[in-house]
C-alpha cells in the first residue's frame, strides 16, 4: 500500500508536507532498481524522500511513495533534487524548470536513447548521470552543488527548410539544392 491513507486525493502527502524533498520518479512505466536504489538510500539522506513507482512491483519501505499522480507539479515544487529515469519528457520537464537532476538510464528499454539524453545533458553540465546505481547516494551528494540555470531550447527552424524545399519544387528548381544549402547548418540553433 502506498504511504499514505488517502493516496487518491494526495499522493504520498504531497500537499500535506511542506519541507524540501528528494523526489525519485520513473515515469509511466516501471524502473525497479532505481525504486530499490533510491529507497535504499533514504534513511542516510539529509532530506525525506518521496518515489513516485510507476507500474513497477517494488514498494518502498524506508520512503514515501505513490505509483501515479494526475500531475508531478506538488512534487517537483518541494524537490531540491529530482531523481528520473532517463526518459527526455522528465530530463527536458525538469531542467527547463532549473532544478538539480540526478538521471540514471533503465536498462530495461528497446534501445540505448536515455543514455544517450543522459550523456548530452552531463556534458552540458546539467545534469548528473547515476551510471552505477550503487553511487546513487553519492550522485545526489554531487547534484547539491549543482547551480543549473533553467534550460532555454533555440526555437525551431525546419520550418524554413521545408518552405525553401516546396518552394524549389514550386518553381521548378533542384529541391537538393536546398538540401545542400542547407548541409552543416542547425535547423535548431536559429541559423536561418
Amino acid at each position: 500500500m502506498p504511504s499514505t491513507p488517502d493516496s487518491s486525493s494526495d499522493p504520498a502527502g504531497a500537499r500535506a508536507a511542506e519541507g524540501r524533498i528528494v523526489f525519485v520518479t520513473v515515469g509511466s512505466t516501471d524502473f525497479d532498481p532505481l525504486v530499490r536504489a533510491a529507497d535504499e538510500a533514504a534513511p542516510s539522506l539529509p532530506l525525506p524522500v518521496v518515489i513516485q513507482i510507476g507500474i513497477g512491483r517494488y514498494e518502498p519501505r524506508n520512503a514515501e511513495w505513490f505509483r501515479l499522480a494526475p500531475s508531478l507539479e506538488p512534487y517537483y515544487e518541494r524537490a531540491e533534487i529530482v531523481v528520473s529515469h532517463g526518459g527526455a519528457g522528465t530530463i527536458l520537464e525538469v531542467l527547463r524548470r532549473g532544478m538539480r537532476l540526478v538521471s540514471a538510464d533503465n536498462p530495461d528499454r528497446p534501445d540505448q536513447h536515455q543514455k544517450d539524453m543522459i550523456g548530452h545533458m552531463a556534458s552540458l553540465g546539467k545534469l548528473v548521470w547515476c551510471r552505477d546505481l550503487a553511487r546513487l547516494q553519492a550522485a545526489i551528494a554531487e547534484a547539491r552543488s549543482l547551480r543549473p540555470a533553467p534550460l532555454v531550447t533555440p526555437p525551431p527552424l525546419v520550418h524554413h527548410v521545408i518552405r525553401e524545399f516546396l518552394g524549389a519544387i514550386e518553381n521548378g528548381a533542384d529541391p537538393r539544392a536546398v538540401a545542400r544549402s542547407w548541409r552543416g547548418r542547425s535547423v535548431k540553433s536559429g541559423e536561418a
